[in-house]
């Protein structure tokens, strides 16, 4: 296992669109490794390879309920709507208030390349929408009402 950089935003790898996945081997868990263990040293809740610079459709994310490692997520279904802050590895000393579905289902595969069904609501589902935006090149300020700067640990658990 290993630390991987974090891109920051300005990066242009962070605006391209990632490739699926078409072989789990070796390189791929590795990957999936480090990302974990690199979003976990920079104190995140999740993590897309492009940030780790490497455009590939995988992402993990951990909001206090387990590792998850996800390749190819795709949301297929969601519902709700509610506003609220997020942050961003890639993007340090800002939050903004973003819009994102309440409540989402992903479909991925997992390590072992079995396809997985996940529903997800609140925390989860927005990480989860969060996340496979990166893979698109979509950064969360793309979709923010409102920004702050700083690192006000108030702002970042406002409802």
């Amino acid at each position: 296992m290993a630390l991987r950089e974090i891109r920051l935003d300005g990066d242009p790898l962070l605006r391209k669109k990632s490739k699926e996945i078409t072989e789990i081997n070796d390189r791929i868990k590795v990957l999936l490794e480090d990302m974990v263990e690199t979003m976990r040293e920079a104190n995140g809740i999740g993590l897309a390879a492009p940030q780790v610079g490497i455009l590939r459709r995988a992402v993990v994310i951990d909001v206090g309920e387990g590792v998850l490692k996800l390749i190819n997520p795709e949301i297929i279904e969601n519902s709700g709507s509610i506003v609220d802050l997020e942050g961003c590895l890639s993007i340090p000393n800002l939050s903004g208030k973003v819009e994102r579905p309440e409540k989402v289902k992903v479909r991925f595969l997992d390590e072992n390349g079995k396809t997985r069904t996940i529903e997800a609501a609140g925390y989860l589902a927005r990480a989860f929408c969060h996340e496979i935006d990166h893979l698109d090149g979509i950064l969360y300020t793309d979709k923010a009402i409102e920004t702050y700067s700083g690192d006000n640990e108030e702002n970042l658990h406002e409802e």
